[in-house]
């Protein structure tokens, strides 16, 4: 790009930052004194000129650490996700063990079985003369022989 470059090809990345950082530092400096002492001279173009090139090195040294940084921040992101993830995992297994601890608690709650069927059994010789009893009671009684069946099981009760 017609810029003069100012460190070797192969080169420490922070090294030469460090380098520039303190020819900044004094370009800047030799500003100043040159401007204190004569404002008008020639130089002090020169050296806003080198302080041009300075900050554009700079920048072209910082731009190069960007994929470094990208990656590392890519991995700080996924790292994070990670954590939230597990945390996640970890209450939804609490609430699991909670709901599966209710559960047995309900389980256990729950009355015998024979103590609560025996009020609710239907007597099966009910179901057996079903058919000799709709028979009968059809032409006896205009009632429904499974009206009856259930008045039975009320009464029972």
């Amino acid at each position: 790009q017609g810029i003069k470059r100012l460190y070797p090809q192969h080169f420490d990345r922070r090294r030469e930052l460090r380098k520039l950082n303190h020819s900044l530092l004094v370009n800047f400096l030799d500003l100043l004194d040159l401007l204190v002492q004569c404002p008008d001279s020639p130089r002090r173009q020169e050296k806003v000129e080198d302080l041009s090139l300075l900050f554009i090195h700079i920048h072209h040294l910082l731009n190069e650490f960007r994929p470094h940084q990208a990656r590392e921040t890519l991995r700080v992101m996924m790292e994070l996700q990670r954590r939230q993830r597990t945390e996640t995992a970890q209450r939804f297994q609490k609430h699991l063990d909670k709901v599966m601890e209710i559960l047995q608690q309900a389980l256990q709650m729950l009355p015998e079985t024979s103590e609560s069927d025996s009020k609710l059994m239907i007597p099966t010789e009910l179901f057996e003369n079903l058919d000799a009893a709709n028979q009968d009671e059809a032409s006896t009684d205009s009632c429904n022989v499974l009206d009856r069946l259930m008045c039975d099981i009320v009464d029972a009760m």
